[in-house]
């Protein structure tokens, strides 16, 4: 049996040298000054969105550029090698806009040309106070009424949501009236009943990270994304993909940080020769490199396993657990490596630290992580206390 290498083909070539040269020329160099400003950055969603980037994942058919998942992946690391917050906007934005434009609700589906073109901000709010990895333990309640249904509960740690216009909301269901289960909910932020506050995180700024609290809070039966039972199931398959584009997206702005080392290392000069002679410099760019290289090929791996629809939670979660570390740490190395230079806030590279290493607990935490891992290798009984 014969096998071939995997590279890009032409067409995800172009794609990917298309969007880097958005990327680098738009956001590259103003990337410091957003990721110190708690402002949402508006005019650069609009500017994903007249790129026809917030609609790669929605097919053709309804209005979206049909891209397959290489191509999303793609586009996330390459935004995010520039800025790393834009490249969480981009896989979150897709991800929402998809899940909107393909319900058969028209009020749902009423809310995705607007998110795509930026005009309108989603978040997902899953994670509570006293539920986060164990998703299945949240106590956000959903009581059904007529016409609808009734919800009462915080998330926490919901990004974008002090921006949010809409919520996609995680609720138990009533078991006592025969819908036992974990619904899926969107919720106008607008709607009377629902609050949201504003964390001062150290990343993340511009995004925003905050909870959203809903007190008897009525939603419509036509703004029922998954009936009770179906939610939960839903939300975990998203997140096997926003897990993998969060690994892309880590790694891009890693190789960023990186490849400043490296040229930082041929200019510089100390004892008479380049800084990269050194091989205590060398080496280190030559190890952070194979880690970059592993992890993003991991991703890409992760993603045509997902478009083969094939299982691929375990290796999205090696993502999760792993692609922040390795992110964190060459970036670290970076900083390190330009001395006296990388330790001034002048520089990007605190910045880049500050917003990759929020990833290493979004979305999931490394013990969960690994407990996923575990359980797809050995089987349920690999973690049991």
């Amino acid at each position: 049996m014969s096998t071939t290498p995997f590279t890009l083909d032409e067409d995800h070539l172009a794609f990917q040298q298309e969007v880097r040269k958005l990327a680098r020329r738009e956001f590259l160099d103003t990337y410091l000054s957003r990721a110190d400003s708690t402002e949402f950055p508006y005019a650069e969603l609009k500017q994903l969105a007249q790129a026809n980037l917030t609609t790669l994942s929605l097919s053709e058919e309804r209005g979206g550029q049909g891209a397959d998942l290489l191509a999303v992946g793609l586009a996330c690391e390459e935004i995010a090698y520039a800025d790393p917050n834009m490249g969480y906007i981009l896989f979150s934005t897709n991800s929402l806009v998809t899940l909107l434009a393909e319900h058969s609700s028209p009020a749902v589906a009423a809310w995705a040309d607007p998110v795509a073109r930026g005009e309108a901000l989603g978040c997902w709010a899953v994670t509570e106070p006293g539920a986060g990895s164990d998703a299945g333990a949240m106590s956000t309640k959903a009581v059904r009424v007529d016409g609808g249904w009734r919800l009462t509960g915080e998330k926490t740690s919901v990004t974008q949501a002090p921006h949010a216009n809409i919520a996609v909301v995680l609720a138990q269901t009533d078991a006592a009236k025969g819908t036992k289960g974990i619904g899926c909910f969107l919720v106008d932020m607008a709607t009377p009943g629902v609050s949201s506050q504003s964390f001062d995180d150290p990343g993340f700024k511009p995004l925003g990270r905050g909870s959203v609290t809903m007190d008897d809070v009525f939603v419509p039966d036509d703004h029922v994304i998954s009936t009770p039972g179906a939610g939960f199931a839903d939300i975990m398959a998203e997140f096997d993909l926003s897990r993998t584009l969060i690994g892309l997206l880590c790694v891009g702005s890693a190789q960023r940080a990186l490849d400043m080392a490296t040229a930082y290392a041929k200019d510089r000069r100390t004892f008479g020769k380049p800084l990269a002679a050194h091989q205590g410099v060398s080496f280190a760019i030559a190890e952070h490199t194979t880690y970059l290289t592993a992890v993003r090929t991991l991703g890409y791996h992760t993603l045509g396993l997902r478009a083969a629809g094939l299982p691929h939670t375990k290796e999205a979660a090696m993502l999760k657990w792993w692609a922040p570390k390795v992110a964190f740490n060459a970036i670290q190395e970076s900083v390190v490596l330009h001395g006296q230079v990388g330790w001034s806030n002048e520089m990007p590279l605190q910045a880049m630290l500050r917003d990759v290493s929020g990833y290493q607990i979004g979305d999931g935490t490394p013990q969960i992580q690994k407990m996923i891992i575990a359980r797809g290798v050995i089987g349920r009984d690999a973690v049991s206390g």
